[in-house]
C-alpha cells in the first residue's frame, strides 16, 4: 500500500490489484482472477446467439431442402434434423475451440475456458455441445443457472467449464 502512494506522489500510475483466492481456498491465482459473466449478460447473448443461429440455419435448411426437396416425414426428417443438429454442433464446437467466443460472446466481451482458466479443447467443446442440446431444449439447464452457486448453466457445470468476462482489449 505504501508503494502505491508513493508511485501516485510521483505521479506514475499504480499497478492494478490482482485478485488473491481467500486462504484455505482451492482456487488457483488463475481461477479467482475471472470473473463470471453474469447471468443476465450471457441470457442476452443468448438471444443474440438465437438471431444468429436462426440465419445460418436458414440458409442450411435452403441447401438441404433445394437437394432433397422433401423433409417432412420417414427418413429424410431424420437426415435433416441431424444435419441441422451437425451444422449448429460444427459452428459452436469450432469457434469454442479455435478462440472461446461465439459472434454474440464476442459482442459481449465473453469467453468460455475451462474451469481451470484454460482454452477448451475440441473433446471438451464437443461434450459441451452434447451436453446443451437437451439442457437448453428442455431449459433445464437455464432453470438450474438461478439455484448454481456460480450462476453457471447445468451444461457447464457437467463439462467442466466456465462463462467468464474478458477485458475489451483482447
Amino acid at each position: 500500500m505504501l508503494q502505491a502512494t508513493r508511485a501516485s506522489k510521483r505521479g506514475a500510475k499504480p499497478a492494478p490489484p490482482t485478485i488473491r483466492p481467500r486462504a484455505g481456498s482451492s482456487a488457483t491465482p488463475v481461477q479467482a482472477a475471472l470473473q463470471l459473466a453474469s447471468l443476465r449478460m450471457r441470457l442476452v447473448s443468448l438471444v443474440y446467439e438465437g438471431i444468429l443461429l436462426f440465419a445460418v440455419l436458414f440458409v442450411s435448411s435452403y441447401l438441404f431442402l433445394s437437394l432433397a426437396r422433401d423433409a417432412q416425414s420417414g427418413l429424410p426428417r431424420v437426415i435433416f434434423q441431424i444435419y441441422l443438429l451437425s451444422i449448429c454442433g460444427a459452428y459452436f464446437v469450432f469457434c469454442w475451440a479455435r478462440t472461446g467466443q461465439t459472434l454474440p460472446m464476442k459482442t459481449w466481451h465473453m469467453r468460455i475456458v475451462t474451469a481451470e482458466g484454460g482454452t477448451l479443447s475440441k473433446g471438451r467443446a464437443f461434450r459441451r455441445y452434447l451436453l446443451a442440446i437437451p439442457g437448453m431444449l428442455s431449459g433445464i439447464s437455464l432453470l438450474w443457472a438461478p439455484l448454481d452457486r456460480e450462476r453457471q448453466f447445468l451444461h457447464d457445470r457437467l463439462a467442466g467449464t466456465r462463462i467468464v468476462r474478458v477485458n475489451r482489449k483482447q
